[in-house]
């Protein structure tokens, strides 16, 4: 067994591969991951953000994984092996990158999927990392310093408030690509930012929340009332352009303004859920004890930032968690935590609270706890919210687009009905422009 090898034969990244190799990450979150992999760049890390798509990519993966498996884990595998089939890379000198948080599903399994497809497809001296924060898995030549892991949680909240402004903005904006354009010129300007000293300070923090709003502020929009829909599901197809077939950017063509409940919102769920384990199951009090003060400094974080939005801009901010929770009590028991468990009903919840009753599902095919906690908790929500309009759509590699896209269609018609009024509605004026032509 080689010093790159574990004592059970797989490869392993080490110091010295730091200095040689790249590391290929999947795209989940574009500005997010963006953000993280400039901030790793920083650390002596060369790693590289997959931005592939396609329907190759999910038969890729069907090669390597078996059929039966979650579609989030066949886009995920299949984009890392289609990476090192291109003949770009140098595949002695490449690592793939996943993370781990500990739970269930895709949170801790991918990593061994991953490494039995590796094998399978020739590539068994892939190292394969993963990013975790409990010592999940040994990887001597990547660490998380602590400087580190403070620049990549502020990531998040950059990255949550320019996805968030980047939406609110596209569906009005006069010149086509304005937001756009900008949220990529913040996500390469923040890294450098952050990486100067003194940037982390809480004023200083505040000052940059202020300037992304003042230039969003200032894109020229039209004055307008549009539908706004809700996206949520598992946290790979609900976030990730390459398992949502470009959901986000489908909206707007179709003249809606996307919401989609922040990556932060993860994080305090998964924190919160180490708060509650105490509480059901009786575990450790000096680990609830470390959860509930990374809770607290969280949840401080996000109202600090939710504040900063209402005090200096007319964006509509995000809801804060803890507001999300007592929303999500008279539904189901925080118990219920495998996947997104209990937070995907609470981000539905938090959705029609603030006035977003169009809700996009994402269901990936395979992932029982998400339709357990998606589908089937769509009838309680509808019976004790009578305006919500659900459409589950379901992401596998045999759903073609446009079956997908027809369905939001007929959603985002409902969703237009009660938004107009009935005599200036999308049907009425168009049943009266056909009365209108010529026989």
């Amino acid at each position: 067994m080689t010093a790159s090898e574990r004592n059970d034969g797989m490869a392993v990244f080490t110091e010295e591969m730091r200095k040689t190799h790249t590391i290929l990450i999947p795209n989940m979150l574009p500005m997010h991951f963006k953000m993280m992999i400039r901030i790793f760049g920083q650390y002596g890390y060369n790693c590289e953000l997959l931005e592939t798509t396609g329907h190759e990519i999910a038969e890729c993966g069907l090669k390597y994984v078996h059929n039966d498996t979650c579609y989030p884990a066949l886009l995920v595998i299949g984009q890392f092996i289609d990476a090192l089939n291109s003949g770009k890379y140098d595949t002695h000198k490449v690592a793939l990158m996943l993370t781990q948080t500990g739970g269930g599903c895709r949170a801790s399994n991918y990593i061994y999927l991953l490494r039995k497809a590796l094998v399978k497809a020739g590539y068994g001296y892939v190292p394969v990392i993963s990013l975790n924060f409990l010592g999940m898995k040994d990887n001597p030549g990547f660490q998380c310093t602590v400087p580190m892991l403070i620049r990549l949680m502020h990531a998040l909240f950059y990255g949550d408030l320019l996805m968030m402004l980047k939406n609110q903005c596209r569906p009005y904006e006069i010149n086509v690509g304005d937001a756009e354009r900008l949220a990529n010129e913040w996500t390469a300007r923040l890294v450098s930012e952050m990486m100067k000293p003194g940037a982390l300070r809480t004023k200083n923090v505040r000052a940059t929340y202020k300037r992304i709003l003042a230039d969003f502020g200032a894109i020229p929009r039209r004055v307008e009332e549009r539908v706004k829909v809700g996206i949520v599901g598992e946290i790979f197809v609900k976030f990730s352009p390459l398992g949502n077939n470009n959901l986000e950017d489908f909206l707007v063509s179709e003249g809606a303004e996307p919401r989609l409940p922040g990556m932060v919102d993860f994080c305090l769920y998964y924190v919160y859920n180490g708060i509650v384990d105490r509480e059901l199951y009786g575990t450790s009090a000096l680990t609830a004890a470390i959860y509930r003060i990374a809770y607290r400094y969280f949840l401080h974080k996000q109202k600090d930032l939710i504040r900063i939005i209402k005090e200096n801009s007319s964006f509509t901010p995000p809801t804060p968690f803890s507001h999300a929770i007592e929303l999500v009590r008279d539904y189901i028991g925080l118990g219920a935590k495998m996947g997104e468990g209990w937070l995907l009903p609470a981000e539905m919840l938090e959705l029609i609270d603030a006035g977003v009753p169009n809700i996009v599902c994402t269901q990936p095919f395979g992932c029982l706890p998400n339709h357990i906690m998606g589908k089937g908790m769509m009838k309680p929500l509808k019976e004790r919210n009578p305006s919500v309009n659900i459409v589950a759509i379901d992401y596998d590699p045999g759903a073609t687009r446009i079956n997908q896209e027809n369905r939001i269609k007929l959603m985002l018609a409902n969703a237009r009905e009660n938004l107009y009024p009935r005599e200036d509605s999308v049907c009425v004026r168009f049943a009266e422009e056909k009365e209108a032509l010529p026989v």
